[in-house]
């Protein structure tokens, strides 16, 4: 897997790098001495440095400190940036975040709208690698807009780039296009090719992840031309991880290798360690996609050891999982996991649960490839149980957001009924006053009074039963969400007979759904399209399935149907009907049309084995472990258990930890029902 490299901390104005580099010794070697030098030219002598090679440009900014805190604002400022700068170019994020508020402090006491700007855009970045991405996102929006009060041209760029990459987070592409073509334009009229280096940089980025290919390689080569007018070897290094990324998406393995060995090059002549631990790990990336498992592993390696000397414990986890997958390509299966469990181990110490998530899922597909299909299904269940997590944590935070609001206007409600029961008592005490003579006007008034209480009451009432039902439903699909159906498991009563005795010809059914290649949609079109896919198929479900039926949003991409009463003999028929029905579903999103296949696993429900009947949880167990076999052979296909063979021979505990193997000993019954159309991977 590719470096997870996070947004490019776009800074100033261009000068020489190598330049730069030449003066680093004497200025590290001689801090007292060049204190004749004034600030402002360190400073700008530093910038670039601090861009690439932050672990040099660190140390001289800290041995400059006591002046620059001392110096006027605008170098104060320019100071506070470089140093906030330097801490998150090292990974020290604390200390960056304490200097970002320092310097946002600085400017609402100054009234400095630069010195805002400048602290919100690395506060964005913060939040950002914290996955606070609306706050991240509100960051930068607000340093955009202040930057604009400037005269700062530098900071223009920088900040309207920030804000047209969080247009593209959101899955807005329109507006993210706008904001990154209007960041170009503006680098343009001023003519500085480091602006406009940094700018198209950012524009490539997006045109990859619309796919738009051919102007990625058109503002490619305008950006090249423009770097080489800077006489910066960084970022003509940072031109060729872009060069990498669209070679690599359009299939152009040989010319994305030969960019990242051209930027390795460029990064160990500057000495740049952290560019080059980055760069090691998408080697040894790009190789396995080449299926070149040793030098796969051979640039995982040193991947490792330069990580180790950043102490960057993320990228080494990232270098250790791409060894394993190596090592599990080549046969060394034992060695390959035990990097892999390394790598993975790490995630789960940085709380990184979402690439933890990811990290399973390739993992998994590669133990199936390497034959340890238990290994895989154990992969499989980790992988679940981490996204049952991360939906119960989205599920809480849901909760919790719904809550505020409840209380929030329940709060105004009883403010707006206070200042009602306070304009009744005015007015009874000016019917007491006005009794008699104007009696039959007080009744009226106090008549109006009650009927708008009334509505109120109604309102109210209606307010509630619109509260319960959004409680009971999933706020994206509208389908039923899991709460609903435990609470229906609950209240549901048992039969006192087993299914198979009590009426043989009808049962329910439980048919648990997951959408496939989901994580392409995703990763391909944003998640916003994602969004888009499951709208649809919770509309196709409502389709073909009845309104007697109960249809939930299990979970991430996966459903639950609930069929209460169905002939058993019809249980591979309604599997097909959801086959066919998702596959035929055409989804119009950002100009393209997609659509997506489903993978099946289905029960009998209430299911029993020798007379005893199993509790719906693990009747639900089966459904997902069905399920599972339906994504291992092959996906767009659905796999039902109908019953179990001979009760004296089946033991239900070993069924659940491998059904494939007990379907082949015949201790259960199963049925394979294939969908119609080809596994599409949810292409456009």
């Amino acid at each position: 897997m590719p470096s997870s490299l996070s947004r490019s901390l776009a800074r100033s104005r261009s000068f020489v790098l190598a330049a730069a580099l030449c003066m680093v010794s004497s200025l590290a070697t001689g801090a007292e001495a060049d204190t004749s030098v004034p600030l402002a030219q360190r400073l700008s002598e530093i910038r670039e440095l601090n861009k690439y090679v932050p672990e040099r440009a660190l140390p001289l900014l800290l041995a400059a400190e006591p002046e620059g805190r001392a110096a006027p604002l605008a170098q104060r400022i320019e100071f506070l940036n470089q140093l906030s700068h330097g801490y998150y170019g090292l990974g020290k994020h604390e200390a960056a975040e304490t200097v970002s508020n320092e310097l946002v402090a600085l400017g609402r006491r100054y009234g400095a709208d630069e010195a805002i700007a400048k602290g919100l855009l690395i506060k964005g970045y913060m939040a950002y690698r914290r996955s606070e991405l609306a706050q991240s996102h509100r960051y930068h929006w607000e340093a955009e807009r202040l930057a604009y009060r400037t005269n700062n041209i530098e900071l223009q760029v920088r900040a309207t780039i920030s804000g047209g990459e969080s247009y593209a987070e959101e899955g807005n592409f329109p507006k993210a296009l706008e904001r990154l073509q209007a960041a170009v334009a503006l680098a343009r009229k001023h003519g500085d090719p480091t602006q406009i280096v940094m700018s198209l940089n950012a524009l490539i980025r997006l045109y990859t992840q619309m796919r738009a290919y051919d102007k990625g390689f058109e503002a490619l080569s305008e950006a090249i031309e423009a770097a080489r007018k800077t006489d910066s070897p960084g970022r003509m290094a940072t031109l060729k991880h872009a060069e990498y990324g669209l070679a690599v998406d359009t299939g152009q393995y040989a010319r994305g290798l030969k960019a990242l060995l051209d930027s390795l090059a460029i990064e160990r002549s500057l000495g740049a360690d952290a560019m080059v631990a980055r760069t090691l790990v998408n080697l040894s990336d790009c190789y396995l996609k080449l299926r070149d498992y040793r030098d796969a592993a051979r640039f995982a390696e040193q991947a490792i050891t330069a990580a180790r000397a950043l102490n960057n414990a993320g990228l080494e986890a990232t270098a250790r999982l791409n060894l394993g997958q190596a090592y599990l390509a080549t046969g060394r299966l034992e060695e390959g996991k035990r990097h892999i469990e390394a790598g993975m181990s790490a995630y789960e110490n940085l709380g990184d649960q979402p690439q933890l998530q990811a990290v399973l899922v390739e993992y998994g597909q590669a133990l199936e490839r390497a034959g340890d299909l238990a290994g895989a299904l154990r992969a499989y269940h980790r992988e679940r149980r981490i996204s049952n997590e991360l939906f119960e944590k989205r599920r809480q935070r849901a909760v919790l957001d719904l809550q505020e609001k409840y209380e929030t206007e329940k709060k105004q409600r009883e403010i707006e009924l206070l200042r009602s029961e306070n304009q009744v008592n005015h007015l009874q005490q000016r019917v007491w006053w006005l009794l008699a003579a104007v009696f039959a006007l007080a009744s009226v008034v106090v008549g109006l009074l009650y009927r708008k209480v009334r509505q109120a009451n109604a309102k109210l009432h209606e307010k509630n039963k619109e509260l319960k039902q959004q409680s009971v439903r999933d706020p994206l699909t509208g389908l039923y969400n899991r709460r609903h159906f435990l609470d229906t498991m609950l209240r549901m009563p048992q039969p006192e007979t087993p299914v198979e005795t009590a009426a043989p010809e009808q049962c329910g059914a439980l048919f648990l759904l997951d959408a496939d290649h989901f994580k392409h949609i995703n990763d391909t079109w944003g998640h916003a399209a994602g969004d888009a896919v499951l709208t649809a198929i919770s509309a196709s479900l409502r389709e073909i399935l009845r309104e007697t039926d109960m249809i939930v949003r299990w979970g991430g991409e996966e459903f639950l149907a609930f069929l209460p009463s169905i002939p058993r003999a019809g249980l591979d028929e309604v599997a097909q009907r959801i086959l066919d029905g998702v596959s035929a579903v055409r989804i119009a999103h950002g100009g393209q049309t997609l659509s997506v296949n489903v993978s099946i696993g289905f029960v009998p429900f209430p299911l029993s084995c020798g007379g005893v009947l199993l509790p719906w949880e693990r009747a639900v167990n089966l459904a997902d472990m069905a399920l599972y076999l339906a994504k291992a052979h092959g996906r767009n296909r659905a796999y039902g258990l109908q019953g179990f063979g001979d009760a004296s021979q089946v033991c239900v505990e070993e069924i659940e930890q491998n059904l494939e193997q007990a379907w082949r000993k015949g201790q259960v019954r199963m049925s394979v029902v294939l969908g119609s159309q080809a596994d599409l991977r949810a292409s456009a």
